[in-house]
C-alpha cells in the first residue's frame, strides 16, 4: 500500500505529516511513500530530500490523492479534500470530530476510514502516538519565546555597571504538557516562575522543574485526571471563585501570564478577567494558548496580537507549532509513523485496522461506512494515582497493645530460632569430633559477632549491600586472627593475606561510599 502526504491547504500552515526520515521508517514497514510537490518546503524539507529518501513526488494534490491508499495530513481536511476520499482509502489527520459533523458525515458517505490523531487515548502504550502532547510541548515552548519577544526586559535578573535588573515574574496557568514546557523554558531563561493547576498532584512536577506551585486556601475533591483522559475536570463554582481571587492577587505582581487551560470538547474556561488585565503593569504580556477555543483571557482575539489601553500585550495566536514547522513536523511525523507501526503488526505494508485494539478503536472516528465517534472508554485505564489509604489514628492504649504484641512476636521468633540453632549444634556435636566442634563454634560466634557489629553501623556511612559484604569480610578477619598465631609458616602467610585483603575491602568500601556521598553534598 502507498502512504501519501499532500501539501497543507490551511492558510499559514507550514507543517507536513511526513519527513524524509519518517518515510524511511515507513518503508521498513513495507509501505511505499509519496508526497505532493512542495509539501515540506515551508518546514525545510525539499522535494530533492524526499526523492533521495526514496519517496515519490507528485506534481498535484489530485494525483497524490488518487495514487495513495493512506493519506496522512496535519490539519482537518476541507470539503474539497473530503471529496477525494473513497471506500478503499484511510485518512490519518487531526479531524476535530466533536465539532466536525459535516466532515464525519462526508467520510461516512464515502465509506472511508478516518483516524483522528487528537483522539488517541492517553494511556501508557499510546504515548508515542500522542500528537496532541507533541504539539502542546512545542506550543508551550514557543509561547515563552513569543512572550520574551514582546516583553521589554530580560527574563533573568542581572547586576550590571548600569544598574540592577530584576528578574521577570512569569505565571503559567495550567500544568499540562504545554504548561510544563512553558515552565521549563521560563525557568531556564532565569525568570521567577509561578504555576497553577486545579490538579494538586502536579505540584511535585512543577516544583521539580524549579517553579513555585500556587496553592489555594480551598479544599475540593478533584477527579483524577486519568478519569478524564489525562485532562483537568470542571471545577465547582466555589473553587472557581477562590481561583479567580488568587489570580486577582497575583495580577499586579506578574510580568508575563501564559494560560493553557482547556477541557476536551468544551469552550476554554475564562480564567483571566478584564479587571485582572487592568491590574497588570504596563509592558506586561499575556499569551493565551486556548485562543482557538475562545481563550482563557476575556480580551483575547484569536490569531491576533492586541495592546490594551494600560499597555498590556495579549497574544492570541493559534499557530504556535506551525511557527516551529521543522521541529513540529518531525515530531508529528514520528507520531504518524508509530500509529502506522500499530496498524501494521506484520510489517507487510498492509493495514490491519483492528477495532479491538484500544488505541486504534479510540482514534477511529469513521470505519467502513459507520461513524464510530465517540469511542467507548478504553479497557486499559489512563495512568492514575492510587488513592491514598487513610490510616486510622490509634489511641494510646491501642498503640501500647500493638507494641506489646509486636514485642511478643519478635521475642517468640528469636527464641524459636535460637532453640532450633541450639538443637542443630547439639545434634552435630553428638556425631562430630571434638576438634571440629571447637572450630565450628568459633566460626558461628565470628558470624554472629561480625554481623551484629557491622549491621549496627548507620547506613549513612555505608549502603545496605556494603553492610553485608563488610559482615562477610569481618568474619574472614576474625577467622584469620584466630589462625595467624599458628606455628606453621603457610598458615601464617595465608592468615596475614586474608586480613590484608579483607581490610582493603572494608576500608576501601567506606572510602568509596564517602566519595559517593560527597557528590550529593553542597560545598
Amino acid at each position: 500500500m502507498k502512504i501519501g502526504t499532500p501539501k497543507e491547504v490551511f492558510d499559514g500552515e507550514n507543517r507536513v505529516a511526513m519527513t524524509p526520515d519518517s518515510a524511511k521508517q515507513l518503508m521498513k514497514l513495507g509501505y511505499e511513500c509519496a508526497v505532493e510537490a512542495g509539501a515540506g518546503a515551508n518546514a525545510g524539507f525539499t522535494d530533492a530530500a524526499y526523492e533521495a529518501a526514496g519517496v515519490e513526488v507528485h506534481k498535484t494534490a489530485a494525483a497524490l490523492w488518487k495514487a495513495s491508499d493512506i493519506v496522512a495530513k496535519v490539519r482537518q481536511p476541507n470539503a474539497a479534500e473530503l471529496k477525494r476520499l473513497t471506500a478503499d482509502k484511510t485518512l490519518i489527520s487531526f479531524f476535530n470530530p466533536a465539532g466536525n459533523d459535516d466532515g464525519m458525515s462526508a467520510a461516512k458517505a464515502k465509506k472511508a476510514n478516518v483516524i483522528a490523531m487528537e483522539m488517541v487515548p492517553r494511556i501508557s502504550r499510546a504515548q508515542k502516538m500522542d500528537a496532541l502532547s507533541s504539539m502542546a510541548n512545542i506550543a508551550g515552548y514557543r509561547a515563552v519565546i513569543e512572550a520574551g519577544n514582546n516583553f521589554g526586559r530580560f527574563f533573568t535578573g542581572q547586576i550590571t555597571a548600569a544598574g540592577k535588573v530584576p528578574p521577570a515574574k512569569v505565571l503559567v496557568v495550567g500544568a499540562g504538557v504545554a504548561g510544563l514546557a512553558a515552565i521549563g523554558t521560563s525557568t531556564s531563561l532565569g525568570a521567577i516562575t509561578l504555576a497553577f493547576d486545579v490538579r494538586p498532584e502536579v505540584a511535585e512536577q512543577v516544583e521539580s522543574m524549579g517553579a513555585e506551585f500556587v496553592y489555594l486556601d480551598f479544599e475540593e475533591e478533584q477527579a483524577d485526571g486519568a478519569a478524564t483522559g489525562g485532562y483537568a475536570a470542571v471545577s465547582s463554582p466555589e473553587f472557581r471563585d477562590a481561583q479567580l481571587a488568587k489570580f486577582r492577587e497575583l495580577a499586579p505582581e506578574v510580568d508575563i501570564v501564559i494560560t493553557t487551560a482547556l477541557i476536551p470538547n468544551r469552550e476554554a474556561p475564562e480564567l483571566w478577567t478584564e479587571d485582572m488585565v487592568a491590574a497588570m503593569k504596563p509592558g506586561s504580556v499575556i499569551v493565551d494558548l486556548a485562543a482557538e477555543k475562545g481563550g482563557n483571557c476575556k480580551l483575547t482575539v484569536m490569531d491576533e496580537k492586541i495592546v490594551t489601553e494600560n499597555g498590556v500585550t495579549i497574544i492570541g495566536y493559534t499557530d504556535f507549532p506551525s511557527r516551529m514547522a521543522s521541529q513540529a513536523s518531525t515530531l508529528y511525523a514520528t507520531n504518524i509513523r508509530h500509529m502506522m507501526t500499530d496498524l501494521t503488526p506484520e510489517k507487510d505494508g498492509q493495514i490491519n485496522h483492528d477495532m479491538e485494539d484500544d488505541v486504534i478503536r479510540g482514534a477511529t472516528v469513521t470505519f467502513e461506512g459507520d461513524i464510530t465517534f465517540p469511542p467507548p472508554p478504553p479497557k486499559v485505564a489512563a495512568i492514575a494515582a492510587k488513592p491514598k489509604e487513610v490510616v486510622p489514628e490509634l489511641t494510646r492504649e491501642e498503640q501500647l497493645a500493638a507494641e506489646a504484641a509486636a514485642f511478643k512476636a519478635q521475642t517468640k521468633q528469636q527464641v524459636t530460632l535460637l532453640g532450633v540453632g541450639g538443637a542443630l549444634i547439639l545434634l552435630l556435636g553428638l556425631v562430630a569430633p571434638a576438634s571440629f566442634m571447637q572450630h565450628f563454634i568459633v566460626f558461628v560466634l565470628a558470624c554472629f559477632v561480625g554481623f551484629q557489629v557491622i549491621w549496627g553501623v548507620a547506613h549513612s556511612l555505608h549502603t545496605p549491600l556494603m553492610a553485608v559484604t563488610n559482615a562477610i569480610s569481618s568474619i574472614i578477619i576474625l577467622g584469620a586472627l584466630m589462625q595467624v598465631g599458628s606455628s606453621h609458616w603457610l598458615v601464617i602467610i595465608l592468615g596475614s593475606l586474608a586480613i590484608f585483603m579483607a581490610g582493603i575491602n572494608i576500608f576501601g568500601g567506606f572510602l568509596v561510599t564517602r566519595r559517593m556521598l560527597g557528590m550529593f553534598q553542597k560545598s
